[in-house]
């Protein structure tokens, strides 16, 4: 019979000693109140596990003033939990350790795919249950907070079947019939399925008709005004701390078109916006940087080219050329598919009525 001295911290990291006695074979005593106590359990070998959220947003997954947390401890009594940032120390026995970092797992794939997290939700993965999820028709991909970005036009919708068997597309028509953000979402999907390492994001820094003069701040302060729209549509569908992780590890790329030359992109979802204020040859270089194992959208509105009247719209020029080549495809929206204020329609339908006028008109007095 002999005695074993155990020194651990609390809560607050203060030394507390803890004095075991062996009874007889693997059954011990504690000292509690000037008296042992026999253990009816035996003192199994604790285990220590630091598991990182590498894909999960924390802030979704702790959740707020750390409920899911309480809640995950409840179910786990056996294994002491501390949440870091994104790492949770557990510890344990072995068997419990390993139950645990398999349900942590679930939980963090179903966060990556919903970009929400419930209770309800977190009870089922434990238990073993199917968490009810409720996926609405044409969808692509959940938001922040669970939202579902879905395909909402008929043309939408064919972007979308176009990008499972293309690996080079041209959406054109006009503002707000969601071109732009639907192929953004095609794109954070593919990051999430794991099918695209990468996001390149672009767009030609030009102005729209007016001349901003000079700009302060270093070069990114003076590009990211146009390519604020892009951002826009990525602050819908990514948490922002893992947005700021992806862009901060170039994960998601958003830079001007100007810095696309003599780069090969691999792996990635390539998205080139307002094209039609490219050149012709600006947009070949763009085209000319796919990469292996690599998709490229390309969208634009030729009714609205900020480019001087003597220059050729690269996207017009591009989809003449490539509208026969194999494994290009091209996609017309019309004022349809238009999703903003039901305002927008109209003012389209106005001008396309103004612009036929004018053309009647010059064709009546040359004649």
């Amino acid at each position: 019979m002999f005695y074993i001295p155990i020194f651990f911290l609390d809560d607050r990291k203060f030394p507390i000693l803890i004095l075991l006695k062996k009874l007889s074979n693997d059954k011990f005593a504690v000292k509690y109140k000037r008296k042992y106590v026999p253990l009816h359990t035996k003192i199994l070998p604790m285990t220590e596990q630091v598991i990182v959220l590498e894909h999960a947003d924390p802030t979704i997954f702790c959740g707020v003033n750390n409920t899911h947390i309480l809640v995950i401890k409840n179910l786990f009594p056996k294994v002491r939990i501390i949440a870091r940032g994104n790492a949770i120390k557990a510890m344990g026995d072995k068997d419990e350790i390993a139950l645990f970092a398999e349900k942590i797992s679930k939980i963090e794939q179903h966060i990556t795919e919903y970009n929400n997290l419930s209770e309800e939700v977190i009870i089922n993965i434990i238990k073993g249950e199917t968490p009810l999820v409720c996926k609405p028709n044409n969808l692509i991909l959940h938001g922040l907070n669970g939202k579902p970005i879905t395909a909402r036009t008929e043309n939408q919708q064919k972007l979308v079947e176009l990008f499972d068997t293309h690996d080079m597309l041209f959406a054109e028509g006009p503002a707000g019939s969601g071109k732009t953000y639907t192929a953004i979402a095609l794109a954070v999907r593919a990051l999430k399925n794991k099918t695209a390492k990468k996001i390149i994001l672009s767009r030609p820094a030009v102005e729209a008709g007016e001349k901003l003069g000079f700009l302060p701040g270093d070069m990114k302060e003076k590009i990211d005004p146009y390519l604020q729209p892009l951002y826009d549509a990525l602050q819908d569908m990514i948490p922002a701390l893992k947005l700021k992780d992806y862009i901060e590890n170039n994960i998601i790329q958003i830079a001007p078109l100007a810095f696309m030359r003599g780069r090969t992109l691999n792996d990635a979802i390539i998205i080139l916006d307002e094209a039609q204020n490219t050149s012709t040859q600006q947009i070949k270089m763009f085209l000319t940087r796919l990469g292996l194992h690599s998709k490229m959208i390309i969208t634009g509105d030729i009714t609205q080219i900020d480019l001087p009247s003597s220059q050729v719209s690269g996207m017009i020029h591009a989809m003449k050329i490539l509208r026969h080549v194999e494994g290009v495809a091209h996609i017309h929206f019309t004022k349809q598919d238009i999703v903003r204020h039901k305002l927008v329609s109209r003012i389209i339908e106005a001008y396309e009525q103004h612009a036929l006028e004018i053309k009647q008109q010059k064709e009546i007095n040359t004649k």
